[in-house]
């Protein structure tokens, strides 16, 4: 314990707030109540730490607590804005790591969680592949299955990314056994070395098939086993785009061929590539983007070799995109044959086609296998997004954020560059990793919650409820944290 700091003792982090002065009070929709404080640049460290205006001592969880960056108060975050335990309100562009779809402690959220008729599903959690309640069927058809991808005609419930990945894993490895019903060679029958294509930058998740296809930091894979499968590169595109056309175009040309050799490689050796997985956009990895047609041509080469087709839709899926997927920017008539998600959709799981069903029980399978409370929050969740119309409210606030950080980078090209995105799912590259993770710091400081990701980027991840007035909020910080730089 001690090497865990408490907010500074002599100058908490309320304290230094109450001795500012005048603040300003802006009331948002959605009962965000915001007090906007123009915060200390010192006043917060990260930290283990809380209750700073008592002076407590820190509080550590009986776990491994090294990520914590501070304690917070659910109950009093309201909308867009998350309050830490001290009261202090900031604006959240991160969302838990992209999870938040309408914002903290949503109206029609508490309406489901207070309606009497739905005590029993979030009392009871049954084992939903042996016992599932008698809604069941209707609250999936009522939910998930209205937000099916093209051509996915099924879904199985899970709990979070990482088993959704890791069981689509195994229901493509199924799916490729009872497809082409032969062995790879000097295979045992009952464990054939089989293999997935996984690319360069990938982030999955983090049990063991979900390591061995993601490549994004290594700390991640340090000291854990992982399995002999392909590693494709994935483009790394020049920005302005449309100033490097045709140097990406021959980047993507090369990916794809490295991928297509890959894929033939791994047979030849004994191991046939039985998936393909990818991300739409490389989250975790840097915000990485590919081009549309580098998809679909992806996705002619996994079918041409019997591979099946998974996009992963974990951080991507949702609505951040302003489509509820990702992949649907493609405009591809067949985009996949899997499609895994969680994050925004509270729950876990994965579509797939008709094809891909196991024939036998307990081969994709766990005690939970989902949560019919998180059903019943989805479900509604997707009821305020058509409600709303808010997936032409994020194309609208996107449009907003990348021009902002357009003119960012434009006014600070030392410090910025590569500004890229969809809808709100965003990004933007940092000269240096460690200026990056002080503008991170300070803008938290400053009553804003950033994200990073891969070596040079910050992510923007906000909630779909996000507005233009919020963007010029989150603007009018950075800006003035971007000026302030030495």
């Amino acid at each position: 314990m001690d090497n865990v700091v408490l907010y500074q003792k002599d100058n908490s982090f309320s304290e230094v707030w109450r001795q500012l002065g005048p603040f300003i009070i802006i009331l948002i929709s959605r009962s965000e109540e915001v007090v906007l404080h123009q915060k200390p640049k010192d006043a917060y460290l990260l930290c283990v730490g809380m209750h700073g205006e008592s002076g407590a001592d820190a509080k550590c969880p009986p776990q491994n607590n090294t990520a914590i960056n501070f304690f917070c108060n659910y109950e009093e975050s309201r909308g867009n804005f998350l309050v830490d335990v001290d009261g202090n309100r900031m604006l959240d562009v991160y969302t838990q790591i992209a999870s938040i779809p309408i914002g903290y402690n949503h109206p029609a959220l508490l309406k489901v969680v207070s309606d009497p008729n739905n005590a029993s599903a979030f009392v009871n959690r049954p084992a939903l592949g042996i016992l599932p309640p008698e809604s069941f069927v209707d609250k999936l058809t009522e939910g998930l299955l209205t937000v099916a991808p093209k051509g996915l005609n099924r879904v199985q419930n899970m709990a979070c990314g990482s088993c959704s990945n890791e069981n689509a894993y195994k229901a493509m490895f199924i799916w490729y056994r009872v497809s082409t019903a032969r062995l790879p060679r000097s295979a045992t029958p009952g464990c054939p070395e089989l293999s997935i294509l996984s690319f360069s930058g990938a982030f999955h998740g983090r049990t063991m098939g979900c390591l061995a296809t993601t490549h994004s930091k290594p700390i991640h894979k340090l000291d854990v086993p992982s399995f002999d499968w392909p590693i494709a590169p994935f483009p790394r595109l020049q920005y302005p785009l449309d100033e490097h056309v045709r140097e990406n175009a021959q980047e993507e040309a090369r990916c794809l061929e490295e991928t297509e050799d890959l894929i033939v490689k791994w047979r030849h050796k004994g191991m046939p590539v039985a998936g393909v997985v990818i991300e739409p956009i490389q989250a975790e990895g840097g915000d990485n983007h590919a081009s549309a047609a580098f998809f679909i041509s992806l996705r002619k080469i996994a079918s041409k070799h019997g591979c099946a087709f998974h996009v992963d839709e974990v951080q991507t899926g949702g609505g951040a995109t302003g489509r509820f997927w990702a992949h649907e920017h493609w405009g591809a008539e067949d985009p996949a044959d899997i499609v895994s998600f969680s994050k925004k959709l509270l729950t876990g799981g994965f579509f797939y086609r008709d094809e891909m069903e196991t024939d036998k029980p307990y081969r994709i399978f766990n005690t939970w296998m989902g949560d019919p409370s998180k059903n019943l929050l989805l479900a509604e969740v997707l009821n305020v997004i058509r409600q709303e119309n808010l997936l032409a409210e994020v194309t609208r606030t996107g449009k907003a954020l990348l021009g902002g950080l357009y003119e960012l980078q434009a006014k600070y090209p030392n410090l910025l560059s590569r500004a890229r995105g969809q809808g709100t799912f965003c990004a933007i590259d940092v000269c240096k990793a460690s200026v990056r993770d002080k503008l991170i710091l300070q803008a938290r400081d400053n009553g804003v919650i950033l994200g990073g990701c891969g070596d040079l980027s910050i992510r923007f991840r906000p909630a779909l409820i996000f507005k233009e007035h919020h963007v010029h909020m989150f603007l009018n910080v950075f800006s003035d944290l971007l000026a302030a730089h030495k």
